[in-house]
């Protein structure tokens, strides 16, 4: 993962590290193929390279190729690697979307967000409903094959038939990946200051789970596969294979501010400050502001926890030969327990939520941390 840190401007609900100096560009891409020399040789092969932030579709297209080149040459990223760039509408062409895909580029996640005007300026997005859809028309026009869309609900005010004309909309355009995300009120965000000083209200708990059943009627009813609590993809390889290794758990390394990495047992995260960064990178230190040493405890019910986000549940025999345990001795009186309420399905194979238990599975993996 290599996080661009650059927007035109900051969205009251993000809780992402970004900053707006543009100018700042050349400086945090020297910087970022000179982290690329620190990292210590890494022995498996990486299929996924995702470039986050941020906006990366604010880097020119020749940037975009450095950085891709300087990460082929530093790591092991295997031929038909899945390559991702996240983009915003208004900030990409036709033009631009071709020489993307030139460079490397093989698939696009475009922080749609909402198709409605109104509710595009509420988010403080900077494009139009019709740009929103124009840059999905476009990505396809410039040959991509794996395009992936984001939408947001559970926004003050929204209301079931304002959720399904968005996903009525997000469907005509055939892109081969929806995730719809749920606002949350990070810490020290805008939005979050104004829900403290209540000058807007979070979405009523019965709203949010009306909404959230809706997204997983429709989209099914549509061809599109649940495959985790927020993303649905058509049937073929259109999963994102790059957040297919956080929810299993797999090792990964993140790259720029902000950016973790996880290699067992040890999670570390780099400064959420360029200026920081910069300057440990330029001294030949890592850009490390910290790291945690997880222990066996932490790793089986973070396993967990990812494991029932996703629609396959855990697998009972991986999760006992990784850490050399009896999944259903050591939970068994939280496991009876939540199967009696129907929110997971337990089988000597797997342990997945049920409908009603996706709705609740932070909860659900809090009650198995105990």
């Amino acid at each position: 993962y290599i996080h661009i840190p650059f927007c035109f401007s900051r969205c009251p609900y993000c809780g992402f590290y970004s900053q707006t100096d543009l100018d700042l560009i050349p400086s945090f891409v020297s910087a970022l193929k000179q982290e690329m020399s620190l990292i210590s040789p890494f022995p498996p092969a990486f299929d996924t390279l995702y470039l986050g932030g941020g906006t990366p579709s604010l880097l020119e297209p020749d940037v975009i190729a450095e950085i891709i080149e300087a990460s082929y040459r530093r790591f092991p990223l295997t031929t038909k690697a899945e390559i991702t760039i996240e983009a915003n509408p208004g900030t990409v062409t036709p033009v631009y979307l071709k020489e993307i895909i030139a460079v490397g580029i093989n698939r696009i996640s475009i922080g749609i967000q909402s198709f409605e005007d109104r509710t595009l300026r509420f988010l403080g997005r900077m494009h139009s409903g019709a740009e929103a859809i124009a840059s999905i028309r476009d990505a396809r026009e410039a040959g991509f094959e794996n395009i992936g869309i984001d939408l947001m609900y559970g926004l003050p005010g929204q209301s079931a038939e304002d959720w399904i004309t968005a996903l009525k909309t997000a469907v005509s355009r055939r892109p081969e990946h929806i995730a719809c995300y749920m606002l949350t009120f990070e810490p020290r965000t805008l939005f979050d200051e104004w829900k403290n000083k209540g000058k807007i209200k979070a979405a009523e708990d019965e709203t949010v789970s009306l909404l959230f059943e809706t997204t997983i009627a429709f989209l099914e009813k549509s061809g599109y596969n649940y495959y985790e609590i927020s993303n649905f993809a058509k049937t073929g390889h259109y999963e994102s294979r790059h957040n297919r290794k956080y929810w299993s758990h797999a090792p990964y390394i993140g790259l720029g501010p902000s950016a973790h990495s996880f290699v067992e047992p040890v999670r570390s995260w780099n400064h959420s400050s360029l200026k920081k960064y910069l300057k440990d990178v330029r001294k030949g230190r890592k850009p490390v502001a910290g790291n945690e040493t997880l222990t066996d405890n932490a790793l089986i019910l973070e396993a967990t926890y990812l494991g029932l986000r996703t629609a396959k549940g855990i697998s009972i025999k991986d999760i006992n030969q990784r850490f050399g345990m009896d999944f259903g001795a050591r939970f068994a009186p939280i496991l009876k327990a939540l199967e009696k309420e129907g929110v997971i399905s337990l089988t000597p194979e797997r342990c997945v939520l049920t409908r009603k238990g996706r709705l609740f599975c932070d909860g659900i993996a809090a009650r198995l941390a105990g």
